[in-house]
């Protein structure tokens, strides 16, 4: 399942966030080729970010994926999620970070008792 979370210094009242996941959950399925019923979006504003020096609009991103990643999937996941900042939030291609965490599927057991 891919996840990608966004965190921005923007913030977020009065803004169409229900757009920004949707618009974010197509394109981030789209590119990598997983349905959309399995991509998670987080989006969280109003985080205090500085980049550069200074507070002005930015973005920080980071998306997990079990498979599906590569360099030239992330070279468009990044521009097309800088994109969708830029459109919807005002954040600058260059206020913008994407960090990349291809995993491995790993089975989780977790034992129960009864007393």
């Amino acid at each position: 399942m891919p996840c990608l979370n966004l965190s921005t210094n923007v913030n977020l009242d009065g803004v169409d966030t229900s757009s920004i996941l949707s618009e974010a959950t197509s394109t981030v399925a789209s590119i990598i080729g997983k349905p959309e019923a399995y991509v998670m979006i987080v989006l969280k504003g109003s985080v205090p970010i500085s980049f550069g020096g200074n507070e002005q609009p930015a973005a920080y991103g980071e998306l997990v994926s079990i498979g599906g990643l590569n360099p030239d999937v992330n070279k468009k996941l990044s521009a097309a999620i800088a994109a969708i900042l830029e459109t919807k939030l005002s954040v600058p291609k260059s206020r913008y970070f994407l960090k990349f965490y291809d995993t491995k599927a790993s089975i989780y057991t977790r034992e129960f008792s009864s007393k």
